[in-house]
């Protein structure tokens, strides 16, 4: 287990839901997931209200009241502030942010009554509200936390800037971010830096680029980099996705892969690669792959 900041605890690889409504299981085969994912150490799963157009919490928590001391060994992530018209909660007329204080509770309530729980280890603000004030969010967070709701709060995608400017009004926890060797703006957009500065690891979404990494035959950027990941996959007797991982988790921040993905083999894979030690050549090999060009 691995603790990004003092009483949060996540595991070496976070699962993400946002597919869940798509599995087409039973809710049998969804809590056989959740243990199954348990069992191998994946105790933490990230989700949002918006997911599955509203619908994975509940499809999640479905799932959990058939064994309800599971949920005590799990930490469970979720994020809002985005609203579009849907008629599970209805009320908005185009697609928007929204992270006034009545919404971020009334969001976390419904999370809460859908998860089927009393509390959120983790809530995060899914994207920058232009509008959003941050005074009024800090409130509100920290309302929340003194009511027992949520126990840590953070954000994700977004700039260095707005988390800096959220974070000095409250205690932020980590950044959930977007990062691969096929996306790589968070090294030089300074997010992956400031989490190292603060000492505050990240969590990272869509770590294989969501599948683009193996798709065939790929464009030039994928097929550089898959070549690469599988010839140092190779040496080492791991998969690419391994390799893939690995090569997130060398960045100093010690960022927290989300991994989505319903496969129980694909999870042991990113979890294998918490054990790989990788180089800085074989760093800036696939970062070499993936640019298409040698550092300057």
């Amino acid at each position: 287990m691995n603790d990004p900041a003092p009483g949060l605890v996540l595991s070496p690889v976070v699962a993400g839901c946002w597919q869940l409504h798509a599995w087409g299981w039973t809710p049998q085969e969804r809590l056989r997931w959740i243990e199954q994912c348990a069992e191998l150490g994946v105790t933490s799963f990230d989700h949002a209200d918006i997911y599955g157009d509203h619908t994975v919490e509940g499809l999640f928590g479905e799932a959990l009241r058939q064994s309800p001391g599971l949920r005590q060994r799990l930490q469970l992530v979720s994020k809002c502030g985005i609203r579009f018209p849907s008629a599970h909660r209805p009320g908005a007329r185009l697609k928007h942010y929204d992270t006034s204080a009545d919404h971020v509770r009334d969001s976390v309530e419904r999370s809460l009554r859908a998860l089927g729980t009393d509390h959120l280890d983790l809530l995060l603000i899914h994207r920058p509200d232009a509008l959003m004030d941050a005074d009024a969010v800090a409130a509100c967070f920290e309302a929340l936390q003194r009511q027992g709701m949520v126990r840590h709060v953070g954000v994700s995608n977004h700039s260095a800037e707005a988390f800096a400017r959220l974070h000095r009004r409250i205690p932020l926890v980590t950044h959930q971010i977007e990062f691969s060797p096929l996306r790589m703006a968070a090294l030089a957009d300074g997010t992956l830096s400031q989490a190292a500065d603060l000492g505050l690891r990240p969590m990272v979404w869509s770590p294989l680029a969501r599948g683009r990494l193996f798709e065939r035959p790929g464009d030039e950027q994928v097929q550089r980099v898959r070549a690469v990941l599988e010839r140092q996959g190779r040496a080492r007797g791991v998969s690419a996705a391994t390799m893939a991982y690995a090569w997130i988790l060398r960045h100093p921040s010690r960022p927290i892969p989300v991994a989505g993905t319903r496969r129980i083999e694909a999870l042991r894979e990113a979890l294998v690669a918490t054990q790989l030690a990788v180089d800085a050549e074989d760093w800036y090999e696939v970062w070499q792959a993936s640019m298409g060009s040698e550092v300057d």
